[in-house]
């Protein structure tokens, strides 16, 4: 039997020769264990100091060490001391410094800072990871699998073998460490991640958020920026260094590397490279996963988030209590909200469809030339076509299906989880001491109004907008025994159901009686809702696998069709690298933006918005910092001897979210920003990279300490960093 994609391999011996040039300019997130082979040369060219060691090796400390990735995925961060003080984005750290706010101590609007480690505040569930190494287990995967075995067949045996190779990296080490099997290029490759996680993770402080969310929804995406995106923890560990929970007898962590931090500054033109967890890409995507991406994902997004992110404004604008709960879910929705505007507009602008059209004729006619690549390849893009216009609906309805119902009404997922949770709980007095802590944190941030409101738009939206057959089991009740008033039955489900009641779900928790649960209507709408979920996952089964091997076989001729080019896989949330320089753009005719802010331009923000306007909000203590040009040693110097406060910078790397808190490095290896964002004319980058547009916003470092040491007067903390000058 021949094994398959035996070619892809060959292939990829070839592609990772230094000889082949690289896709694009400065585009790709690569991987970091494939430096050396691929980037090196153009990198050193570029401005880069360090050996390919320097930046990854399993054998002693590097910049990998140096960077952690948060939440499994959520955000990246860097170690900036030897006491396990890191920086991330202030947007990362968001929901912490959210949880711990309230009226009486608004973090959010006034700040946060430790001005001693026994005031650093704990954070549970939040966690960070190192990656320990990488193993290309593309060899092995392919030994398992051959041609004859269905799509089905060949995930089982893939998932299997995954799961040996990760537990015998979990038993044969000595250390806490954490392991998982990685699908690449659509399942051609295969690479082995081990990494280690701690958990006993601590905010060490944030500015307020006129300064780390200076412009909020109004300058998000966009530039000039002017935004202070950062915030601070500590990680802690058991006295013998290993992860530990959280504890009183934790110590500070102590990496293998630490980033330097220079205040030198940097010119345009100047090396810059990233490192972090890119969390998703699809560069690789057809011409028809384009158009469902436009016409379904991002119609559906902002139409909902729209309508859900109204309901929330109208009452936090009316309660500080409400906006302190609802800050950190209002701004995850708006986010993603305005980035799915601004990608449907560059798709367009682009013309990215008829570019990949283009794209797919001219491999189709490379396919067609031989009769051996016919017999591999022929099938992929009739069967990823085919599929896409049969799983249509259903993309529709499971995009409704996400953000009306799982990112929808809060009762839907805390009912959900805590009903299967109180089912295992049963007799279990830790396990119901459990499910009352996460209860006790939901209830914390959970006002019932608007909880109310977003239920009913979202039920009259889905079933205006969405075939009855793809109705929960649910809205049949709702029109028998409501007359069909999603109103009358919210009345119903609120005032009802312990799920939305702090007092009553602490009292039924006492005791719980399984019986009367499943009478409860916020675990009759749950479990309505998840099974057609699960119902429509079963129905389009087969045409899944059907275009996951379309995919498959399209990117597996592209590979072998492009040998002569390095091709970066997209990114799944595994460390990455990119590299680029500093410097200005033209996003159009006659506009041409410089490739940095400062402080100046951050004040005229304020006078140029209306004095209602929050976003643009200046606090005195910065103002006073301004007028008397008391910048400290972070100032930049001008030739004429002038000095300025930098706030933010652009560079071309490649990044997406999930970079998010990357540290920016120069070609010393040292931290010279803060990576938090894309710029608005580059919004299609996920799915089409533009080399010209496409821009990664940073917050300069300087500006960072600046905050810490001048504003804040944190400056004990300055003391643990090592400040190149």
């Amino acid at each position: 039997m021949i094994k398959k994609f035996l070619s892809v391999l060959i292939i990829f011996t070839l592609i990772l020769n230094t000889s082949v040039k690289a896709d694009g300019d400065d585009e790709g997130m690569w991987l970091t264990l494939l430096v050396q082979k691929l980037n090196m040369q153009k990198m050193k060219a570029m401005g880069l100091k360090l050996t390919a060691e320097e930046i990854y090796s399993i054998n002693k400390g590097s910049l990998k060490d140096a960077v952690i990735v948060l939440d499994h995925g959520s955000c990246t961060g860097e170690l900036v001391s030897a006491d396990g003080l890191f920086l991330t984005n202030h947007h990362c750290g968001y929901g912490e410094i959210q949880a711990h706010s309230s009226v009486e101590h608004d973090y959010l609007t006034e700040g946060f800072w430790a001005m001693s480690r026994d005031e650093e505040l704990p954070n549970p569930g939040k966690t960070i990871s190192f990656l320990i190494s990488i193993e290309d287990v593309t060899a092995k995967i392919n030994a398992v699998i051959t041609d004859e075995m269905s799509e089905k067949e060949r995930e089982s045996v893939i998932m299997k073998l995954s799961e040996k190779l990760e537990k015998e990296v979990v038993e044969n080490s000595k250390e806490w460490y954490d392991a998982r099997v990685v699908p690449f290029f659509e399942g051609n490759n295969y690479y082995l991640f081990v990494s280690e996680t701690f958990t006993d993770v601590r905010l060490v402080g944030a500015p307020p958020s006129s300064i780390g969310k200076y412009g909020a929804d109004t300058d998000n995406w966009m530039w000039p920026r002017h935004t202070g995106d950062f915030s601070m923890f500590r990680i802690y560990c058991a006295p013998d260094g290993k992860p530990a929970e959280y504890s009183e007898d934790n110590v500070p962590f102590h990496p293998k590397k630490f980033f330097p931090i220079s205040i030198k500054g940097y010119k345009k033109g100047d090396f810059a490279m990233i490192m972090g967890y890119p969390g998703g890409t699809t560069r690789y995507m057809t011409s028809w996963g384009v158009e469902n991406e436009m016409n379904n994902t991002n119609k559906i997004r902002i139409k909902l988030r729209g309508i859900k992110q109204e309901i929330m404004k109208k009452e936090m604008d009316a309660s500080d209590k409400i906006r302190i709960q609802y800050a950190s879910k209002y701004s995850r929705s708006t986010n993603y909200y305005k980035y799915s505007i601004g990608q449907n507009n560059g798709l367009k602008a682009l013309n990215v469809i008829e570019k990949k059209q283009n794209k797919e004729k001219d491999i189709e006619n490379w396919i067609n030339k031989k009769k051996e690549r016919k017999e591999r390849y022929a099938e992929a893009l009739p069967i990823i076509e085919k599929s896409l216009k049969e799983l249509n609906e259903s993309n529709i309805a499971q995009n409704y299906w996400v953000e009306a119902f799982w990112l929808g009404p809060e009762v839907v997922r805390f009912s959900l989880r805590s009903y299967y949770a109180l089912q295992k709980a049963v007799g279990n007095d830790e396990a119901v001491k459990e499910i009352k802590k996460n209860a006790k944190e939901f209830f914390k941030d959970f006002y019932q109004p608007i909880d109310k409101a977003v239920f009913i738009a979202m039920c009259k939206t889905y079933k205006k907008d969405i075939p009855e057959s793809y109705y929960p089991t649910f809205f049949e009740k709702v029109e028998n025994d409501y007359e069909g008033d999603f109103e009358k039955y919210a009345d119903y489900l609120y005032s009802t159901s312990i799920f939305v009641d702090k007092d009553k779900f602490f009292k039924f928790s006492e005791d719980p009686d399984m019986t009367e649960l499943e009478k409860d209507p916020g675990v009759i709408v749950a479990n309505s809702i998840y099974a057609l979920y699960m119902q429509k996952q079963h129905e389009t089964e087969e045409m899944m696998y059907d275009l996951n091997k379309g995919r498959r076989k399209y990117l597996a001729a592209l590979l072998e069709k492009e040998a002569d080019i390095a091709h970066y896989p997209d990114a799944n949330s595994t460390m990455r690298l990119s590299y680029g320089s500093v410097g200005d753009y033209e996003p159009k005719d006659a506009v041409l933006y410089k490739h940095y802010t400062t402080l100046a331009g951050y004040m005229e923000k304020e006078n140029e918005g209306s004095p209602k306007n929050d976003e643009f909000y200046v606090h005195q203590r910065l103002k006073d910092l301004y007028k008397n040009k008391d910048y400290g040693q972070y100032a930049h110097k001008l030739s004429d001897g002038s000095k300025e406060m930098r706030v933010c910078f652009t560079t071309d790397n490649d990044i997406t979210g999930g970079n998010s808190g990357s540290p920016v490095i120069n070609g010393n290896g040292e931290l010279i920003g803060i990576a938090f964002d894309g710029n608005w004319e580059a919004m299609s980058g996920d799915i089409a990279f533009e080399t010209e547009l496409q821009k990664c916003i940073n917050v300069d470092i300087r500006y960072v300490l600046f905050v810490i040491d001048k504003y804040a007067g944190a400056s004990h903390l300055i003391k643990e960093m090592k400040i190149i000058k």
